[in-house]
């Protein structure tokens, strides 16, 4: 029987690899390193040049209005915008991101620089020693056509305005601050408004803090206020952009009324009238009821019983009305004029009016439940006849010389008339009542490019929450969310080891 032919397992290959091998492996790695640097080089490229940005805040905090984004977009200037802030200011940060806004309207065109103070020494003293400013504070430094402007701080925001300390609050206008400062630059000259003179006011150094008010604004809106006695002038100044009365307690006289009358005939003219429902202003009465808008003898109130007994309000909650462009901006803002308020009557629809081409709108008018109340002095006064029912108006715009060709519009006497003299006393106002009044002061002015750029409110808020909801809290971030982070890790090394 014949054995079995033995059997031969083949040896295993012990050549080793060859080198070209492993050369081609090293190249094809590097090849594939490269390829993904550069195409994570030119994502990170191409998501800097081009990309989308989403502001989700309610109101809008970090987007600039269509006024101050058309008005970058066309600029033919260079514009450089320094932030001076220390980094432990409260609203560095906010500054910082509204500037980068401008620079991103337009790059080609806007400079955005940071100082701080506090650490880059030597680079502030460098800007005041080029620019020639004092820079004490924080604040921004704005510098264009050759010219130079800084603002303060205290132009940018105006704090606690609810004087809540639960929930303060900071009404942030560095947009409106910053964009009336290129504005001012980029023209060049300033205006002049002049403030009427010797008319008496409700309380002591009344008009006092309307010029102070006034003033402030002016530097904002690059215009100069300058006093006018009637009484000492045979016509108003030629170079005069504007004129101002607020809270007159006595009339202007005839005299004096020929000279306002001659301006406003003239072929642009503008005229802002705060009424003193106190005073005695027949002449002044009877010159604003010709031109459409008729300030009653009366004022605006509202008044119940109550347990406690009569209750009566002077104080008057408003609403702003969308058919002029210097209320349109505010019409989702809540307003309360302190003091009194007298209503106007107006002529919205006037045949006599129209044929002068002259076009009457409401501005303000009281929420509802408020009535123009001629009786006033009474303890507990009702709505009767003769008294003024819904809507109340308080507030009006009168252009004389209007028509339908925006073009044509800038030779046109303009005048806004409001029946509340406390609008601009710095110890009531609100914050929408300077911009209000800045509004109306650029629509005067024909620069209704400004008109639009309104604040934005800052508040903290607090989170109240209670055990049970801090134990959830607890039980998701630092028991299930590194627990499903750990079992992941878990999950993969296992697949591998398998």
């Amino acid at each position: 029987m014949a054995s079995p032919a033995p059997t031969t397992e083949s040896a295993p290959s012990t050549s080793k690899p060859k080198p070209l091998r492993r050369l081609s492996i090293g190249v094809n790695v590097l090849v594939q390193l490269a390829i993904c640097l550069v195409l994570f080089g030119l994502v990170n490229y191409l998501s800097y040049r081009h990309y989308w940005r989403f502001d989700l805040t309610p109101s809008k905090d970090y987007t600039l209005s269509e006024a101050t984004t058309g008005y970058i977009k066309e600029l033919k200037k260079d514009v450089e915008l320094t932030v001076v802030f220390t980094r432990d200011s409260p609203i560095m940060t906010d500054v910082h991101t509204l500037v980068e806004e401008y620079r991103r309207a337009k790059k080609v065109r806007v400079k955005v620089d940071v100082v701080d103070p506090a650490r880059d020494v030597e680079r502030a003293e460098e800007l005041k020693l080029k620019h020639g400013l004092p820079l004490k504070g924080n604040g921004v430094l704005v510098r264009a056509n050759n010219r130079t402007r800084f603002i303060t701080e205290e132009e940018i925001v105006i704090r606690g305005l609810n004087r809540s300390r639960e929930n303060p609050s900071t009404d942030f206008r560095g947009e409106d601050a910053i964009t009336s400062a290129i504005i001012s630059l980029i023209e060049g000259k300033t205006r002049k408004f002049y403030f009427i003179a010797g008319k008496g006011a409700a309380k002591e150094g009344g008009n006092e803090l309307a010029w102070l008010s006034l003033e402030d604004l002016g530097r904002q809106q690059n215009f100069e206020l300058v006093p006018l006695n009637l009484a000492e002038v045979e016509e108003i100044p030629q170079d005069a952009t504007g004129v101002v009365l607020i809270g007159a307690r006595y009339d202007i006289s005839a005299q004096e009324m020929q000279i306002l009358q001659a301006y406003w005939q003239e072929k642009r003219a503008a005229l802002l009238v705060l009424l003193e429902p106190s005073g005695t202003t027949p002449n002044l009465t009877k010159f604003l009821a010709d031109n459409g808008v008729a300030p009653r003898n009366d004022r605006v109130l509202y008044a119940e019983s109550t347990p406690a007994g009569p209750k009566k309000q002077f104080s008057v909650q408003t609403l702003f009305l969308p058919d002029s462009p210097i209320s349109q901006p505010f019409t989702e803002v809540a307003s309360t004029l302190s003091g009194q308020t007298q209503s106007l009557a107006l002529k919205l629809d006037s045949a006599d009016l129209r044929a002068q081409h002259i076009e009457v709108k409401a501005l303000m008018q009281a929420t509802d439940k408020y009535w123009g109340e001629m009786f006033y002095t009474e303890t507990l006064p009702v709505a009767g006849e003769g008294d003024t029912q819904p809507p109340v108006y308080v507030a009006a715009s009168v252009e004389r010389g209007a028509v339908s060709d925006e073009r044509l519009r800038v030779d046109s006497s303009r005048m806004v008339v409001v029946g509340n003299a406390s609008m601009l006393d710095p110890m009531t106002r609100l914050g929408v009542h300077q911009d209000f009044i800045a509004a109306s002061l650029n629509w005067m002015m024909n620069r209704e490019r400004l008109i639009g750029i309104t604040m934005k409110r800052k508040q903290i808020f607090r989170i109240q929450l209670t055990e049970e909801q801090r134990k959830q809290i607890f039980w998701v971030t630092a028991i299930m969310m590194p627990g499903a982070v750990l079992g992941l890790g878990l999950l993969i090394w296992s697949h591998r080891r398998a």
